[in-house]
């Protein structure tokens, strides 16, 4: 009885955080850009310190990277009418949710398009004892693929591997035996993106 209650209350957090997550889907835009001739101010709002701004091109080449160093509104001017012509994007990384903002550039003159402003949630994991929670928030049902491998010196081996998709709300529970500090490792794989966590 006492493991139903502790897992059922486990259960009752994991729906919380993902509300809250939804939550912030429907927020008004967490930035403010102003374009001018030699210039673009760039305004984020509700940052921590130890976020991660970035600037990658079409490819996923970063041309920019800057740690965050203050918690609230951070704000600073970029020149970004020196990039050479393409398809930019600023990336704000703030934990579990990556926020993207696509630009172009052509000719020395920068456009923005709020309209295709990405927001993706990360998968998040949780280890208790030989138990791995793992939860994502997924409002467009993307598709998440999980692989868990187990991870010893010189080797890796693929125990298990699951795609879940046409769902908005992902939870999963693994019991790995014989869970030690970096004896495991999961490759999430979501929208065009790999993330690791090594268990």
């Amino acid at each position: 009885m006492k493991n139903v209650l502790k897992h059922s209350k486990k259960g009752i957090l994991m729906v919380i955080m993902c509300t809250a997550m939804l939550s912030f889907a429907n927020e008004v835009p967490f930035f403010n850009i102003k374009n001018e001739t030699s210039s673009t101010s760039l305004v984020l709002k509700r940052l921590k310190a130890g976020n991660l701004l970035s600037i990658k091109d079409s490819h996923g080449v970063i041309v920019h990277k800057e740690v965050i160093q203050a918690t609230g509104n951070f704000s600073s001017k970029f020149d970004l009418t020196l990039l050479p012509n393409g398809a930019y994007k600023f990336e704000v990384d703030k934990g579990l949710v990556i926020s993207s903002i696509p630009f172009t550039v052509k000719s020395g003159l920068v456009l923005f398009n709020k309209e295709e402003e990405q927001i993706i949630y990360k998968p998040h994991t949780r280890v208790e004892g030989n138990v791995v929670y793992i939860s994502k928030l997924a409002l467009n049902g993307e598709p998440l693929k999980i692989y868990i491998y187990a991870v010893a010196t010189g080797y890796e081996g693929l125990l298990y591997s699951e795609t879940i998709e046409n769902t908005t709300n992902i939870e999963r529970i693994y019991r790995l035996n014989g869970l030690e500090d970096g004896s495991h490792k999961i490759v999430f794989e979501t929208e065009g993106r790999e993330f690791i966590e090594h268990l």
